[in-house]
């Protein structure tokens, strides 16, 4: 058997160590502790090899235990976690907007959403889920856990869609496999990298205004965001609302 070339071996295991490495930074940002982000993708990883089938009519229809449930998992924990009701009401409200405008967008660039190929052959759809839900997560949701949220749940959402788009059309043949690329799937990747716009934003944001801004914020929200194992005294690192540290007791962003 002919093995892969060892620069193409190299390649793709510098490409996952990246990878992960940016997963984990992403999820080390929203209430969660180092080890317990290294846990969540361990578990991505194992569970990106099970797929549980649902029970759905004439189109079979199966949900991904790593690239699925664990993200759908970690969403509903962030929307427990929430500072506010505002916060959550956000996230889902963001969750909605970003299915709806991901569908629109795919619906002109792509070819008979949400099957994949390009009507513009401008980008692939293995790309242009997680990009535009990324982008539009953001900016629905505006803080590291809203956005990762809204992408989550908002591509969810649109997984199930296609369940009811094949149903509405009478499609001949058709499955439904949400998550089923596991942790390289569209919802895990839409996810990583809303939180990482969001980090991104929220830091030139800091650094233009001269630090993390707090006047105004409730009480319960500066608790909530702060991170897990952290020592809330004078001088001591908290979490930003974004989940960046700033170095100051009650310093959010």
């Amino acid at each position: 058997m002919t093995g892969f070339p060892v620069g193409l071996t190299a390649l793709i295991i510098v490409t996952l160590l990246i990878f992960f490495g940016l997963a984990h930074r992403a999820l080390d940002r929203m209430r969660l502790t180092d080890r317990g982000a290294l846990a969540v993708i361990v578990a991505m990883i194992i569970g990106s090899f099970f797929s549980i089938p649902i029970p759905a009519g004439r189109y079979p229809v199966t949900i991904n235990i790593g690239g699925g449930l664990i993200p759908l998992g970690l969403a509903i924990y962030l929307l427990a976690k929430a500072g506010t009701s505002m916060e959550r009401i956000r996230a889902l409200v963001g969750s909605v907007v970003t299915a709806l405008a991901v569908y629109a967008l795919g619906s002109l660039v792509m070819r008979g959403l949400p099957e994949p190929g390009g009507r513009y052959e401008i980008i692939d759809a293995l790309w242009f889920y997680p990009l535009a839900a990324g982008v539009v997560g953001y900016l629905a949701g505006r803080s590291r856990r809203a956005a990762f949220v809204s992408a989550t749940l908002g591509l969810l959402i649109l997984d199930i869609g296609y369940y009811f788009w094949l149903v509405s059309r009478g499609a001949p043949a058709g499955r439904v496999a949400i998550g089923g690329a596991g942790a390289f799937d569209a919802i895990v990747l839409g996810g990583i990298l809303a939180v990482l716009l969001a980090e991104v934003v929220g830091e030139v944001r800091e650094r233009l205004q001269g630090g993390p801004a707090t006047e105004g914020r409730p009480e319960a929200l500066l608790r909530a965001l702060r991170k897990p194992g952290t020592d809330t005294g004078e001088g001591k690192e908290e979490t930003g609302q974004d989940g960046s540290g700033t170095g100051k007791r009650g310093s959010i962003k």
